[in-house]
């Protein structure tokens, strides 16, 4: 129907599905990544890494891949178009001023159950980032997509970087290498810092953050506490990606309905 984006390697497109109608997004890509042999057939990369992170039970926070194509030079996804659906970061201008930390709690708590199901299934995305999480503006409901610079999760680690610069693990450029959970937990706090703050941290940020003295006014104590955990200089000092959805700072709704409950009662 028409292009929604470009990047250096692709174009994504609005179209619709002639079959059933339904509405999809054309993702082009050109062959750049390694061709994945773990299938019958010869599978890109991001194509396999797509395979996989939608495999078993449906996850809403995942986007779903629908079809793809591999020609000799690219290869094109289809991938589902929910509307209405945008950009974080385009949601995020619209607001004018930096959201709520309500509304970060419930955006927050979708990627980070994303970034956990794509690792359970041995997927590291690699890119998470406010371009790459589509939200709906009314329900606030959130996908993860693009998974262009992504890599299988695999316990030895990486020495090179694919992804977006300043969601980059420190321990990358102090050590040429990082590993893949660990990384991840950096990129989501670094998506939290963003969204309540209104840009990347700086150095002063991050040694008040390495010292667990950084607070913001007007944050819970749970949420600066929250990206005190995620932002450690020491990947062995982060919480660990699967402890994420147990802190305390998501546990603030449930305590309040069960506080709600006892009062009715």
């Amino acid at each position: 129907d028409c292009q929604l984006g470009e990047g250096s390697f692709g174009a994504v497109y609005a179209a619709t599905r002639l079959e059933d109608g339904q509405k999809v997004s054309s993702l082009s890509r050109t062959c750049l990544s390694p061709i994945s042999d773990g299938y019958s057939k010869p599978l890109p990369l991001e194509v396999a890494l797509q395979i996989l992170a939608n495999e078993g039970p449906r996850v809403e926070e995942i986007i779903q891949l629908l079809d793809w194509r591999v020609e000799s030079d690219h290869y094109i996804l289809v991938l589902e178009r929910p509307v209405p659906f945008e950009e974080l970061n385009v949601f995020l201008l619209q607001q004018m001023v930096t959201i709520q930390e309500d509304v970060a709690r419930v955006i927050m708590r979708q990627a980070t159950f994303a970034a956990q199901t794509c690792c359970r299934r041995g997927v590291l995305h690699r890119d998470i980032k406010l371009e790459n999480l589509l939200i709906n503006p009314d329900t606030l409901e959130v996908k993860l997509t693009d998974f262009g610079c992504g890599e299988f999760l695999n316990g030895v680690g990486y020495t090179s970087f694919a992804g977006t610069r300043e969601y980059c693990p420190p321990e990358y450029y102090l050590t040429g290498k990082y590993h893949g959970e660990p990384a991840t937990v950096w990129s989501l706090g670094i998506l939290l810092f963003v969204m309540l703050c209104g840009d990347f941290p700086n150095r002063r940020d991050l040694r008040m953050i390495n010292g667990n003295n950084w607070t913001k006014d007007g944050l819970s104590e749970e949420c600066s506490d929250f990206i005190r955990c995620c932002l450690q200089i020491n990947p062995k000092e982060r919480i660990e990606l699967e402890k994420l959805s147990l802190h305390d700072w998501f546990m603030v709704n449930c305590r309040q309905e069960e506080m709600r409950g006892s009062k009715r009662k």
